[in-house]
């Protein structure tokens, strides 16, 4: 990790420094069917500009932050996808599968929910990644959890450990019917930064369900 995150540990350690106050935010995980002949599902992964901020280049599944004028982070989830690529799902269609806070050193923090649903059975074969936001995503790809992750171990593309874990998690289940009939008890993971030798490492939470970290 860059060496500025060891010196914000240690003033978060001593007291000298505040620890950010995290936004609510949502991110949805959508599915699609795969290939015919399987019953293997997709997932919609956007990548990230490289001007952004937050994450730069990395892939993720659409979402973001929770605005004045949404109910809730079930709303949120439903308008950012909307925004980011053109998907307009319903909000009772949206299963909540884990919630993830940024480390107290970081210096934008969020916490965000993740949910999962099934992409509208109406909806045309490139939808998701024909209407892709140029603000925030300059690309978009439908790959199944496996190819993902694959392709994040081959350094193709860039997962944060929570798009991975989602991913690594999704794997267990033989198909989109499967995924959605989950009901999941959500407990707050929160990686944490520790310092050895001057060196900050991300030390990431223990995962509930037998779900390993794959990368």
């Amino acid at each position: 990790m860059p060496r500025g995150v060891a010196i914000r540990a240690a003033e978060v350690a001593t007291g000298e420094r505040v620890p950010a106050v995290p936004r609510d935010a949502a991110t949805l995980v959508l599915l699609r069917p795969g290939s015919p002949d399987s019953s293997d599902f997709e997932v919609l992964l956007l990548c990230r500009t490289r001007a952004m901020d937050f994450a730069p280049g990395a892939h993720v599944f659409p979402g973001g932050s929770v605005d004045p004028d949404d109910a809730d982070v079930v709303a949120a989830a439903v308008r950012e996808t909307f925004e980011e690529c053109g998907v307009r799902v319903d909000a009772a269609d949206l299963v909540p599968w884990s919630r993830w806070i940024t480390p107290v050193v970081s210096d934008r923090r969020f916490d965000t929910w993740f949910f999962v649903a099934a992409l509208p059975p109406d909806s045309p074969p490139d939808m998701g990644t024909a209407e892709v936001s140029g603000a925030e995503s300059d690309a978009a790809e439908w790959l199944t959890p496996v190819a993902a992750l694959d392709a994040a171990r081959a350094g193709r593309i860039t997962l944060l450990p929570p798009t991975a874990v989602t991913l690594a998690s999704l794997t267990m289940f033989t198909g989109i019917d499967d995924v959605l009939a989950q009901h999941r008890t959500i407990t707050p993971l929160m990686p944490s930064v520790v310092v050895e030798d001057g060196k900050p490492w991300l030390e990431l939470p223990e995962l509930p369900d037998g779900v390993e970290y794959p990368l």
